[in-house]
């Protein structure tokens, strides 16, 4: 039978790794923030805890496998996953908080077995990849030459053609495009683009303020 003591120690431990997880999704605006990250963490222990302490009630009496319940956790967390997975036109957004969702859970299942050490080194790899590595994917996004961009334009039959149509010119690619209505007449677009090499940033802004009825155009 474990302890109280151990109990009251996994449980606050799953808290301050699934929170300290949950603080840098929740910085960053993610589905799945600070809360729910505790939770999952704080629950996937619990499940691991209630595993071991079937096993050690039932033992002598049948056949208990005490990784059962927690097995369950790692199939049914892709749920709660799945619903912060979001498609924007042609992107994909949300997988990283849904992997983050399931790597907590997988830290959950392994402080309520007792495995600290396992935890703690898994949650600071999980903490890094997740803050500085973004940094990283930013550099490499930039070394390929793609810029996000975010216009404010008239709301008008025509002028999403006429933007494409400026980019066209430019060799300039479209990889994905979001639109946001602000008012009745205008309109926020939100553009990730791929630029031939050698372009600037800069050349696509001008270029595109100077056609009618762009109010602002800024790297985002």
């Amino acid at each position: 039978m474990i302890p109280i003591e151990d109990v009251f120690i996994r449980i606050i431990l799953a808290c301050f790794l699934g929170g300290l997880i949950g603080m840098e999704r929740e910085s960053v605006n993610r589905p799945a923030g600070f809360r729910t990250h505790i939770l999952v963490c704080m629950g996937s222990t619990l499940v691991m805890l209630t595993g071991i302490f079937l096993f050690d009630i039932y033992k002598g009496l049948t056949n208990l496998d005490p990784a059962r319940l927690g097995a369950q956790v790692i199939s049914g967390i892709g749920f709660l996953g799945a619903g912060t997975i979001l498609r924007e036109g042609l992107s994909v957004k949300g997988l990283t908080t849904a992997a983050s969702l399931w790597a907590v859970a997988c830290i959950g299942l392994a402080i309520g077995s007792g495995f600290y050490t396992g935890a703690i080194i898994s949650t600071c790899f999980v903490f890094i990849i997740l803050f500085f590595f973004s940094k990283f994917e930013a550099y490499v996004s930039k070394r390929n030459n793609q810029i996000n961009l975010k216009i404010i334009t008239i709301n008008k039959p025509g002028q999403i053609g006429k933007i494409g149509t400026i980019l066209g010119k430019m060799n300039v690619s479209i990889n994905n495009i979001t639109l946001t209505p602000i008012d009745d007449e205008s309109i926020a677009v939100i553009l990730i683009l791929k630029t031939p090499r050698g372009m600037n940033s800069c050349e696509v802004i001008t270029a595109l303020l100077n056609l009618e009825g762009i109010d602002s155009a800024e790297l985002i």
